[in-house]
């Protein structure tokens, strides 16, 4: 993309960063150790009977550890087999699963990886045991030096991201809902547990990514002048 066009279709968030959509081409992200592949866009319809479709954005992560972030909905079963299926994955090849929050259409596919470590909000877990953390306190979980899970709430009160450093577009924040999409300045808000707290995410997240995958949406750039 051209400065020129990445100009014009750039815009601002949270009234101090600007960003720019990446084309639907640009759904994988080659790294060393780490590589991010986006397995579905998510996305959220309003309908004209007042009800909206709504379905999560599906990541995964390869390298050292093999990490899935949101598992969509109960809806995306088939698709998420076959995504995985398409890049040599079974199952039982996920190390982790990150549930960036608690809601159907981010953690409906659990039950598809129980030998996995899961991380669901602030809860870190491995089968029926659970891991002291201290998300809940502000501090990120780090994996290892390249990939932490750090708390991004707002949206919900346990909402977390994960930050995957060394990517061919530098660092890539998975952000769950705390971005709906590229252009979701007058409806974050709308869908948000507390706004004052999401802002303080939002601004976290943009001072730190140089790519966001929001929670039903293609991937995005933050751009810094």
């Amino acid at each position: 993309m051209s400065s020129d066009m990445m100009e014009t279709q750039s815009k601002v968030v949270s009234g101090r960063f600007l960003t720019a959509p990446l084309s639907e081409s640009q759904q994988d992200f080659c790294g060393q150790p780490y590589s991010v592949s986006v397995l579905k866009v998510g996305y959220c319809l309003p309908q004209t009977d007042g009800t909206f479709r709504a379905s999560g954005t599906i990541t995964l992560i390869t390298g050292h550890r093999t990490i899935l972030v949101d598992t969509g909905g109960p809806w995306d079963r088939d698709l998420l087999l076959m995504s995985l299926k398409e890049k040599g994955l079974e199952p039982g090849d996920i190390n982790l699963v990150v549930g960036t929050h608690g809601h159907s259409d981010h953690i409906g596919n659990l039950g598809l990886f129980p030998t996995a470590e899961m991380i669901v909000g602030y809860d870190v877990s491995e089968g029926d045991t659970y891991r002291p953390n201290k998300l809940a306190d502000g501090h990120a979980y780090s994996i290892d030096e390249h990939i932490s899970v750090v708390p991004s709430p707002g949206h919900t009160g346990q909402d977390v991201s994960v930050l995957v450093k060394g990517t061919s577009v530098g660092t890539v924040l998975v952000a769950g809902d705390l971005f709906e999409c590229y252009s979701d300045e007058d409806s974050w808000r709308n869908l948000s547990m507390n706004t004052a707290v999401q802002e303080v995410s939002r601004q976290d997240a943009l001072r730190t990514a140089d790519v966001i995958i929001p929670g039903h949406g293609p991937p995005f750039r933050v751009l810094r002048t």
